[in-house]
This record gives C-alpha cells, structure tokens and sequence, in this order.
C-alpha cells in the first residue's frame, strides 16, 4: 500500500548526500554524546518518532489480531524510544517484550542482564511468556541488551515476532538498506517495522529552523546530514521489494516521518 501523494510532493526531493553523522563515532565529548541523546529523545517523543513507531505496532495489532509482541530493537541507543512506545501501547492493551540490540555498548542502558557478547541474556529469551498485568499499569517488559551488527543479526530464523528500527535506515548505504531488509525479514516472525526520515528540501528547511532547541553541536551536524542521506518513500519500498517481503505498507506520519510494514508472510497468514 503506497500512500497518495501530497501537495510537497510536487517538490523535487533534493538528490541523495551520504554524510557521516558525528554520533555514529562517537566524535563528542561524553556530555555532548548525552545531549545529542537527549535531543533525539525530545525529537522523537515530540515531532512523530514515537507515534510512528506506536502506529505501526497498532496496525500490526489489528491485522494480526494479537495484543502480545517480542520485538527486537535494532540501533536502539539508549532504549528511550522503545521505552516510550512500550508505555503508550500497553495503556492501549497491546503488550511488547522488547529486546534493544546496538552496535556500541555506551549506546545501551546499563541494563543488570545486558549482555555484551551478542547472545541474549538466559534470564529473558523472547519467546517468554510476557509478564502478566495485575491491574494496575507496568512499566514496559524488557528481555536483554545486545550488542552486535544490525546486518549479522546473532538469531535464529523467526527470533522475534517484530524487528523494529528507528532513525536507523538512512545511515546506510543503498545495498546495506537491502541486506538489513533481508536479514530483519529472516528474524522476525510477523513483520520488520521501519521508523525513519524523508528527504525532502522542506524538510531540511526544517531541520535549521529547528536548531535553536538542540543542546548539542552533535545533533546541530547530525541532524540535515540525516535529512540529506534519507530515502524517499518510493526508495524505501523498493529495498523491501528486492528483500522479497510478502507485502508492504507505506505510511506518511508527521514532519516527514516514514512508516514501514513490511509482513514476511503477509497479515492474513498470521490470524
């Protein structure tokens, strides 16, 4: 399902420039690092990165008839965005068990069962049961911290019922896209989810009306490089095309979010 064009539309997205991104090295001090943090948690609790996310598990949700999820995390940083949705969703009866997966360990929370060596933690596999709730609302359920390479997930085929990621795509190349596409497909069980940006000019305008609220020169950098090096809705579903899922959906959220679903088997097998 691909969304209708809007008005923007109309305006040619401006042409595709990788950039590195000072966070994705580490090039910060470590205060800089926790604002630049800080700046992507108010981004996406603010200007549609929760939401999307939230969407998209909501959407999974009905066409699966299911109110229970392990997902895996990918290029989660500090769990903040997972965090968020797990709370909202549950208030609507739809439960996660979320597993966070980064490349780099100072991403992740310092989580008692994380577990560094890019295996799960035995103290909470995914397929668990998830916590039962006694009335009152829970904080989300969270299985381990892993850290490992996004492209070599270290799991079995159908790990997880949901890979998920965030603000992740858009840091790799065009075959890189492809590959994640294909390796999130083999892991998962339902669906791979995809939270990320859209290039467009309007949106890089954006970006530098917006740089006065960032607390960090990191996310002043980062932030048009990430509009510059994003895919447009058309390049995104054609990675997913190549990666062989069995149905994808293409969302438009707010401030040019992208949301993707796309069903390993397609929603009707899952019911």
């Amino acid at each position: 399902m691909t969304p209708r064009p809007s008005v923007s539309d109309k305006i040619l997205p401006v042409k595709r420039r990788p950039t590195p991104e000072l966070l994705d090295t580490d090039s910060g001090s470590p205060a800089e690092i926790a604002g630049s943090l800080a700046d992507l948690h108010f981004i996406n609790r603010w200007f549609g990165g929760v939401a999307t996310t939230r969407g998209l598990i909501e959407t999974v949700a009905r066409q699966t008839r299911k109110s229970e999820f392990s997902l895996l995390e990918v290029a989660a940083g500090d769990g903040s965005l997972a965090q968020d949705v797990s709370a909202s969703l549950q208030r609507r009866g739809i439960r996660l068990n979320v597993t966070l997966l980064d490349r780099a360990a100072s991403h992740l929370p310092a989580f008692s069962n994380a577990n560094h060596s890019g295996t799960l933690s035995s103290r909470a596999k995914p397929n668990d049961s998830l916590r039962e709730s006694s009335g009152a609302v829970e904080g989300p359920a969270f299985g381990s911290a892993v850290v490992a390479d996004a492209l070599h997930l270290p799991f079995p085929d159908s790990t997880f019922d949901l890979i998920s990621c965030s603000l992740f795509a858009h840091h790799l190349p065009p075959a890189q896209v492809a590959s994640f596409a294909r390796e999130s497909l083999r892991v998962c069980r339902h669906a791979v989810l995809v939270n990320d940006l859209v290039r467009h000019p309007l949106h890089l305008a954006l970006v530098y009306a917006g740089a006065p609220l960032y607390r960090s020169r990191i996310t002043r950098h980062d932030a048009p490089a990430s509009v510059r090096q994003a895919y447009t809705i058309e390049e995104m579903q054609a990675f997913f095309q190549q990666a062989r899922a069995a149905t994808i959906e293409m969302q438009r959220h707010y401030l040019y979010r992208m949301g993707v679903i796309a069903w390993k088997r397609g929603p009707s097998h899952d019911l």
